[in-house]
């Protein structure tokens, strides 16, 4: 884990923490980093929506979710 000085809007700051029902600034900050990731991988995967073409039946799946 990486430890540095950033400056930040301490509004801004305090206005995550209350949105995100977190005590720490840390904890804001870490979730709020998390998100904006998930958010980027999800609009990726969403661009690549009908373009991937999977030839599997519901068996097949189950097969798959399966095994290890």
């Amino acid at each position: 884990m990486a430890r540095m000085t950033v400056t930040l809007d301490s509004a801004l700051l305090e206005q995550a923490q209350e949105a995100l029902g977190v005590r720490t600034k840390s904890e804001a900050i870490r979730i709020a980093l998390t998100e904006v990731v998930r958010k980027r991988q999800l609009a990726a995967a969403l661009a690549h929506r009908g373009q991937i073409e999977l030839d599997l039946d519901l068996e097949s799946l189950d097969h798959l979710r399966a095994d290890p």
